[in-house]
């Protein structure tokens, strides 16, 4: 779908005589999306681009390359950002590899014609966020105890390595939107990835709470927040004894 929206509105202002104005309205509307394309192009075997998904989400757009990888960009790309910001989503990733019990994405950095991807491996399966209210209410507490664990994992760690990146309060590392980001293998109803750590940092316990349905009311409605609470806090009573 985002794949045609861009095509067509980038065949579209083709026909604006004004350079100017084009060049204004593909940075700012379309996020240089014809440019990324060839960058990414650019870099890769050609015969990886038959099938290419483009798919547009908080900071970043995505290139879903063959349902065999994910490379994602900046919207508004900068030049002058430093390169340990662009990093810091692989560093955090990085540091909980082997951490966490739900698999996340192990980012490499491609660099092409000026720009930088993260590149990962496609994780396969549903977005739980996208299916049906029966089905996330009739499995909640299974998904509940699997996110419990995520957390307890991530949020009770503290990895040397990404000591210098705590620039705000907190009381732990979070990855601060997991509503969106939860792939289910639909055979099994298991929790089998968690994508997009682009919000991801240190933060409060409450605050990885309230994001695990902040921004879906299917979420919130569903009651899979307060199973995702009452199984982590099981998790710390079973640990005190």
């Amino acid at each position: 779908m985002w794949r045609i929206y861009f095509e067509l509105y980038d065949f579209l202002v083709g026909f604006i005589p004004n350079r100017k104005l084009r060049e204004k309205i593909r940075r700012k509307e379309l996020y240089d999306y014809r440019k990324k394309f060839n960058a990414l192009r650019a870099i890769l075997p050609k015969s990886e681009f038959k099938h290419v998904r483009v798919i547009k989400g908080g900071w970043n757009i995505g290139f879903i390359v063959n349902k065999k990888y994910v490379c994602k960009i900046r919207k508004y790309y900068d030049k002058s950002v430093p390169i340990d910001k662009i990093m810091r989503e692989k560093r955090i990733t990085d540091a909980f590899q082997n951490i966490v019990p739900i698999r996340i994405p192990k980012i490499d950095i491609l660099e092409s014609r000026g720009f930088t991807f993260y590149k990962y491996d496609f994780i396969p399966g549903k977005n739980l966020n996208r299916m049906p209210m029966k089905t996330i209410v009739k499995h909640g507490w299974k998904f509940g105890k699997q996110l419990a664990e995520f957390i307890d994992a991530m949020h009770n760690n503290d990895p040397k390595e990404i000591a210098d990146l705590k620039n705000s309060d907190g009381d732990g590392w979070n990855h601060n939107d997991i509503c969106n980001n939860i792939i289910i293998n639909k055979k099994t109803m298991e929790i089998v990835g968690l994508i997009d750590w682009e919000y991801s940092g240190w933060g409060t316990l409450e605050t990885e709470f309230n994001n695990c349905t902040a921004f879906s009311k299917k979420m919130r409605d569903s009651g899979i927040g307060v199973a995702i609470q009452l199984e982590y806090h099981a998790i710390q009573k079973k640990r005190k004894k």
